[in-house]
């Protein structure tokens, strides 16, 4: 690891938040397993700590200790979409936490296509939460810029390009195979 990502791993691991390009926008993010990173990332952007958050990492072993185990069928469905604009709602592991689920028994997961989103995760040996960046019912930010102006110093914003798509990822349900965002 070099030293510029094991400083912001300790930066994360401390509670951090970050904005980093995706695919469709610039994501906010945090540490999962941070619960003061997950408060803190829930209160920043006005959203209801109900509706949980979703994961992306740079390969599906990162995702393991939130998920449970998928069988032979699940995985291959899966990894067809990976990595790629895909996420899917998968059965979470009973310590997944909290705010990441929604308290549902449920965990989003993405193994990512964005070069630099999944750098970013395997230079931090970890996956990252991945929420829009931005408030709550508002418009995502687009450009480092944008996310300067919305979160100012309260979030470390890495600079970068988002991807051509221009919505968020499609979100399906493992367990029904019901698009629930296309």
């Amino acid at each position: 690891m070099s030293g510029e990502a094991a400083e912001l791993r300790a930066y994360l691991k401390r509670g951090g938040l970050i904005a980093y390009p995706t695919e469709s926008c610039y994501g906010l993010g945090c540490d999962p397993r941070n619960p003061h990173a997950l408060k803190r990332l829930i209160r920043l952007k006005g959203r209801d700590a109900g509706k949980g958050l979703l994961l992306i990492a740079d390969r599906l072993k990162r995702l393991h200790p939130f998920m449970r185990p998928l069988n032979p069928i699940d995985r291959a469905r899966v990894s067809r979409t990976w990595p790629g604009p895909v996420t899917w709602v998968v059965p979470a592991t009973p310590t997944c936490p909290y705010l990441l689920t929604g308290g549902r028994p449920t965990i989003a997961v993405r193994v990512t296509a964005h070069l630099d989103a999944a750098r970013l995760c395997r230079e931090l040996g970890m996956a990252l939460v991945s929420t829009s960046a931005n408030a709550s019912g508002k418009k995502p930010a687009q450009t480092a810029a944008e996310c300067r102006r919305i979160f100012g110093a309260r979030v470390r914003i890495l600079a970068g390009r988002i991807g051509q798509r221009r919505r968020p990822s499609t979100l399906i349900d493992l367990a029904t195979g019901t698009v629930l965002r296309p």
